[in-house]
């Protein structure tokens, strides 16, 4: 009974787009852009409904870096482990993916504020703008304890953590290629709960929700857990209607444990499940517009923060001067919600899409360029 539902001997679901995974990675982006939002309004949320809209935010940071690790492992593991795919050229992918985007939203930000400054109009929270904190976060360097990176574009600090991770996968993916389904498993859940113990001992703070300067501690165990996650999709099928009961089951309790409080380590538990549930679910008709409302995610990611403050700078200001009222600014509230994910749609396909399109053609035309044999070498 039990191996017609789970079962080392069937062929395993391969990766695909247009399925759950990209349905969940656009929907994580969206909570995240309404955390974010979510005090900006005539009311916090998390005081106007309630409080899972402060303090999910962690969690749906910690979904995010899981999923980063499950998605690269699936994607690479082959190539890499085949050695079609050097650790160098993955590290290089992996940093043309996230950095020109960083550069030019922070760069971006840091033009808004030297201009709206200079018209006479200060930021309303001076104190995220200290320039003694932008270097850190223009090089990404904020979650390896290195002083700065507060304020601006806060959320780079993820971007920060998972540049420490892409240097670390190659090795993780050569270590985990030598143990078995089950053995991966019990390592991304044992290690992980060794880390929390351990953070808690010395640093006096659990490790799913560490200060900034370590970000990267707090990124590297969910990163390592859902590369253990997908050793384990890649060699063990689950039946998609019992993968399909546990995502409904685990998303369920997922909502339910953030009704009464943060629970966090029962709900990065379900967060696991969702993600091995999704990607055991065979993408049978892929939606074409799931995968590209996915390909955006991570302009969503990077670039709702500065949308943030630029609309409700503006959106401020027109409420001071006109004095609107109360349904008015929450339909501003609501308007700027829909400015930040219009914006990352037009980043992506205008600027981030076409950017990345000629990367990807340099680094294959750079893996295909023959060497030149030298008087050392002969031809």
């Amino acid at each position: 009974m039990v191996q017609a539902l789970i079962s080392t001997r069937n062929e395993t679901v391969k990766i695909a787009r247009g399925g759950w995974l990209d349905a969940l990675r656009f929907i994580v982006a969206f909570l995240i852009i309404l955390h974010h939002f979510q005090a900006a309004g005539p009311a916090p949320l998390a005081e106007a409904l309630h409080p899972v809209f402060e303090r999910g935010g962690f969690l749906l940071t910690n979904f995010f870096l899981i999923d980063s690790g499950y998605v690269l492992m699936r994607v690479y593991q082959e190539a890499m482990g085949r050695g079609r795919m050097s650790p160098g050229d993955f590290v290089l992918k992996r940093v043309l993916r996230v950095v020109p985007a960083h550069l030019m939203m922070l760069l971006s930000l840091a033009g808004l504020v030297i201009l709206s400054s200079a018209a006479g109009v200060a930021p309303r929270n001076p104190e995220w703008f200290d320039w003694n904190q932008f270097p850190a976060q223009l090089l990404l360097v904020q979650s390896f304890g290195i002083p700065g990176g507060l304020g601006w574009n806060a959320p780079t600090w993820s971007v920060s953590a998972l540049l420490g991770c892409y240097l670390a996968f190659p090795w993780i993916l050569k270590g985990l290629s030598r143990v078995g389904p089950w053995t991966a498993l019990g390592l991304g859940a044992v290690l992980y709960l060794l880390a929390n113990e351990a953070t808690w001992a010395v640093l006096g703070h659990p490790v799913w929700q560490m200060p900034m300067k370590y970000g990267f501690i707090r990124a590297l165990p969910l990163f390592f857990l859902g590369m253990c996650l997908a050793q384990f999709a890649s060699r063990v099928w689950i039946h998609p209607r019992l993968a399909g009961w546990t995502m409904l089951a685990a998303t369920a309790a997922f909502a339910s444990l953030q009704w009464f409080d943060k629970n966090a380590l029962a709900s990065i538990a379900c967060i696991g499940l969702i993600i091995l549930a999704a990607g055991a679910i065979p993408v049978t008709r892929p939606s074409r517009l799931i995968e590209k409302a996915a390909l955006v995610s991570f302009s969503m990611f990077i670039s709702n923060e500065v949308v943030r403050i630029a609309w409700f700078g503006a959106a401020n200001v027109a409420i001071a001067r006109f004095g609107l009222s109360e349904p008015v600014q929450w339909g501003l509230w609501a308007a700027g919600v829909l400015a930040a994910v219009g914006f990352a749609f037009a980043f992506h396909h205008l600027i981030d899409g076409p950017l990345q399109d000629r990367i990807k053609r340099g680094l294959k035309s750079r893996r295909r360029r023959p060497t030149t044999p030298t008087a050392a070498q002969p031809a």
